[in-house]
């Protein structure tokens, strides 16, 4: 087909079966090529539209088109134009907007934003709504800059206005590396868990020890601490407490809000799943037979005749071990790490997720912000899957198979 004219039609109003096969039957009649055709529903509102080319009578297409939807009493808006074939442009970023709500003013500063760098939306679709909402918006540079703008200059134009309006923004390289991430590796304390494990211990050894320990804790996680150190000088604080307090704390343990589902949702999905801990085995070892996870690395604590020393054995899993954990379970398991995804929240992670080929700091201290890829707020881990492209509604569905469906209410924002 000699393409000399292209119409682009748009047809708005009332979402219900066959509007698609009344707009077709009229395109098929006057023989138009496809190009392109897009659709959205929202609250029961139908938008659809579709790019097509034509070598003849493009007004008599216009207004069988026209007709055809005044049948159905859908409104119908055409535009000719006298360019040629028309090709979609290959979005080059994904930007996942984050927050609890998403209001009117947080957005429009968002697209200012991509505005300013030159960057497009060519899409946007929402991804949640619950237990945040989650808008996907595919973005490309100005088609007539000759100079795409790094992937580092539109997240961090975005991170800057995100935080001054309340939400979180992801900024990833759009294609097929962000689809293909197949092995994911968490911190333990306050990321898959409420809390810090050593301080749950310190509080047996007295109210003293426990605040000591909370505040060598808060030093190291901000990186004002060797972390090796300082897990020494906490550990000394239990020397003497009877080997069964590892057993109570990790009875005690409380997950944080989503990382069932967020785990569930992943091993559905092919990933391996595990943790990559500066705590203790004993405790690690029940969350990983809690959530099925498929490997872990943690800290040896010594024992002799039933009580702690207030040692640790052998090498600590410390900064620059975490990420020599990572690398070896990418290597056992035969993932490249460009395929591998690191969520924690301390200093401490910092090697970690520098060396995942996406690194997300949960709720975490400056540090670790600094040079995550992303970073989010909100005190859910299931958040985590909408950045990795991954909807509310197909999680859902797959929860709904399996008889686990289930929305627990929200605190009632402020």
């Amino acid at each position: 087909m000699n393409h000399g004219v292209s119409v682009l039609i748009t047809v708005t109003g009332p979402d219900r079966p066959g509007v698609s096969s009344v707009l077709f039957a009229a395109l098929i009649r006057h023989g138009v090529e496809l190009l392109d055709v897009e659709q959205v529903v929202i609250r029961g509102q139908l938008t659809l539209g579709a790019l097509v080319a034509t070598d003849r009578d493009p007004e008599g297409l216009q207004e069988a088109v026209e007709q055809a939807m005044a049948s159905i009493a859908m409104t119908v808006r055409t535009s000719i134009e006298s360019d040629g074939e028309q090709v979609r442009r290959a979005s080059s970023h994904v930007v996942v907007v984050l927050g609890q709500p998403i209001t009117a003013r947080a957005f429009g500063e968002v697209a200012r934003a991509l505005a300013a760098v030159g960057a497009n939306i060519d899409s946007i679709r929402r991804v949640a709504d619950y237990p945040v909402t989650g808008l996907e918006l595919m973005v490309s540079p100005d088609p007539t800059d000759p100079h795409e703008h790094p992937h580092g200059t539109l997240r961090a134009k975005l991170v800057e206005v995100a935080a001054s309006v309340g939400v979180d923004v992801a900024v990833e390289r759009a294609g097929l590396a962000r689809r293909s991430k197949r092995l994911i590796v968490f911190d333990v304390d306050s990321t898959l868990i409420q809390g810090e494990v050593i301080e749950m211990l310190a509080a047996r050894a007295g109210a003293s020890a426990e605040a000591d320990v909370r505040a060598v804790t808060e030093a190291a996680m901000r990186g004002e601490l060797d972390f090796t150190e300082s897990l020494r000088r906490r550990v000394a604080v239990l020397a003497g407490l009877p080997v069964s307090v590892l057993d109570e704390v990790a009875d005690e343990l409380e997950l944080t809000p989503g990382a069932r589902t967020t785990i569930r949702t992943l091993k559905r999905l092919g990933f391996r799943c595990g943790v990559v801990s500066g705590g203790f085995t004993p405790v690690v070892r029940r969350l990983v037979d809690e959530l099925g996870l498929d490997f872990c690395a943690a800290n040896d604590l010594e024992v002799v005749d039933g009580r702690l020393t207030g040692q640790v054995l052998g090498e600590v899993v410390d900064r620059a071990g975490k990420a020599v954990a990572l690398r070896r379970f990418a290597a056992e398991y035969g993932i490249p790490l460009e395929q591998c995804v690191a969520v924690g929240d301390g200093a401490n992670d910092i090697d970690m997720l520098s060396v995942a080929g996406l690194g997300v700091a949960f709720n975490a201290k400056p540090a670790l912000r600094e040079v995550a890829d992303t970073a989010l707020s909100h005190p859910y881990l299931d958040v985590v899957l909408f950045v990795l492209g991954i909807t509310r509604d197909e999680v859902e569905v797959a929860d709904a198979a399996e008889g686990v469906l289930r929305r627990v209410p929200l605190p009632t924002q402020p």
